[in-house]
């Protein structure tokens, strides 16, 4: 009697990278299973054995998504200078974008029509914003921060790394403002500072 294939974790995560490409790129049309299946060097079967379907493969690439972005978050080991743990969410947060940009458009883009995240993403999606947001706590209690709702301004700071990724990703930075590291480096500064007390 033939044994049962085992599908395994490395084979789960690569299904989940393909897919995530496929989804970032085409949006949930560009996402055949037997396409997948072909391109991972396994069977459709595989995939259902794994994830259940199609519908629950998209969430799951969104679990994953969210699952990676926030691990990179929580490598931030805090400082006790909340304008550092600030500056250093900064970086981890384009190190994820530039270590899985398909999963960052997965994350950010609009949701395609079709695929509604999990309970399990969303929630892990609101985790991903705590530790600035208690960072940006943390500044206004030690009066390194202006007063003000923490939530604008950890709201302000994301949008400021944010654009400056998104435009990275997709290749809209002019080349005459140098370095993309640098230029992130003082672009993000510059939008602490303007937070800063008097």
């Amino acid at each position: 009697m033939p044994r049962p294939r085992v599908h395994d974790e490395v084979l789960r995560q690569r299904l989940l990278a393909l897919a995530g490409e496929k989804l970032s790129e085409r949006g949930p049309e560009g996402v055949s299973l037997r396409a997948l299946a072909q391109e991972a060097g396994t069977t459709t079967r595989a995939i259902y054995s794994l994830f259940g379907g199609r519908e629950q493969l998209l969430r799951a690439v969104f679990d994953e998504a969210f699952a990676r972005f926030g691990a990179h978050l929580a490598e931030v080991a805090g400082t006790g200078d909340p304008r550092e743990d600030i500056l250093r969410l900064g970086r981890a947060y384009r190190a994820s974008a530039l270590d899985d940009p398909h999963f960052y458009v997965v994350m950010f883009g609009s949701t395609p029509s079709g695929v509604k995240p999990g309970q399990r993403s969303q929630q892990r999606a609101a985790d991903t914003f705590e530790p600035l947001r208690r960072s940006v706590e943390r500044g206004m209690r030690q009066g390194v921060l202006r007063q003000d709702d923490p939530l604008r301004v950890a709201t302000a700071l994301w949008s400021a790394v944010h654009g400056l990724v998104s435009l990275e990703l997709g290749g809209h930075l002019a080349v005459e403002l140098g370095d993309p590291a640098e230029f992130f480096e003082a672009s993000m500064r510059a939008a602490l500072t303007g937070w800063e007390a008097d």
